[in-house]
């Protein structure tokens, strides 16, 4: 797993961006990218409106995924060639196996956004979470839910060998609690608002982040790729951080907005209220210790010894 090697992808490949043009790029004559629905981000702006492609001189195909964990397979048979927000965990538990992944750059930080859910039929909270012993789960497993999902766990004290953990699809979970067949569920984004119309969380965000458990998502890509395609690959990490700055800057949200909306399969108001608890961190902020300097590397190598 080259997470040592993280800053100095980043680094060039910003370098290198900064002086391509979409002619440098093109070498291929498409490419394919895996995404989420339901995950608004500033980058579906680009993907929508083609700027990707102009920039790029590519053919891009866009296909969705439900979990990073299927990414992760996709780009080990040569099915996708870069994945967008891709979870830590799903990325670890690839590269800890052996596949030869690179972490390209820090899609999203969502504390907010990922997060289990128990069932309001029990009345257990934070104060009472010692009661989920022996209760079933559903778990997206190997995702950045799942990861949090242990973390919160044994926090709380609870042996998780005593629960009946049901290996599910965000989408899947949602829809299974909402027929009461879960006690607890885990989720992020679209799913995790409908699991929330079922249930209450046991930490907030704020209160994850201060135990430690941090979460974010990468934009990942096979080692060989990013050797071969060195420019294409910067030029998309360019696209994408013109894109989260349009975003952040503030004054573009009610034109991408709806773009985004659409593309991610949600309604307006949803797709506000999901974007509103993400941040996207600039190229500088990705490059400082908070990120790529140290804080990323330190952390997923902490999800690695989870995951053994």
């Amino acid at each position: 797993m080259k997470l040592t090697k993280l800053k100095s992808v980043m680094t060039s490949t910003a370098a290198a961006a900064a002086m391509l043009t979409a002619s440098q790029a093109a070498a291929l004559d498409e490419m394919t990218v895996a995404y989420f629905l339901e995950w608004p981000m500033p980058f579906q702006y680009g993907k929508a409106e083609g700027i990707y492609e102009k920039e790029l001189g590519v053919k891009i195909n866009w296909v969705a995924f439900d979990t990073g964990t299927a990414m992760s397979a996709a780009m080990a048979s040569g099915d996708v060639h870069i994945s967008v927000s891709q979870g830590v965990p799903p990325f670890v538990v690839a590269t800890s196996a052996g596949q030869d992944l690179q972490a390209l750059d820090v899609a999203v930080s969502y504390s907010e956004n990922d997060n289990c859910v128990v069932s309001e039929g029990l009345e257990i909270d934070k104060t009472s979470a010692s009661e989920l012993a022996g209760k079933k789960v559903g778990v997206p497993i190997g995702t950045a839910a799942h990861y949090g999902f242990l973390s919160q766990m044994k926090h709380f004290g609870v042996d998780v060998n005593s629960m009946e953990i049901v290996d599910m699809a965000p989408a899947d979970g949602a829809a299974a609690f909402a027929q009461g067949n879960l006690d607890m569920v885990c989720g992020w984004g679209g799913a995790l608002r409908r699991m929330k119309e079922h249930g209450n969380v046991l930490l907030s965000g704020a209160e994850k982040e201060a135990l430690g458990i941090l979460v974010f998502d990468v934009t990942t890509a096979p080692s060989n790729f990013v050797t071969e395609e060195p420019d294409l690959v910067a030029g998309f990490l360019k696209v994408t951080a013109d894109m989260n700055a349009m975003w952040n800057a503030g004054d573009k949200k009610d034109v991408m907005l709806p773009v985004i909306a659409k593309d991610s399969g949600m309604d307006l108001a949803d797709t506000e209220a999901t974007i509103s608890t993400f941040s996207f961190p600039s190229v500088e902020d990705q490059l400082s210790d908070k990120w790529l300097g140290g804080a990323a590397q330190t952390f997923m190598l902490g999800v690695a010894k989870k995951e053994k």
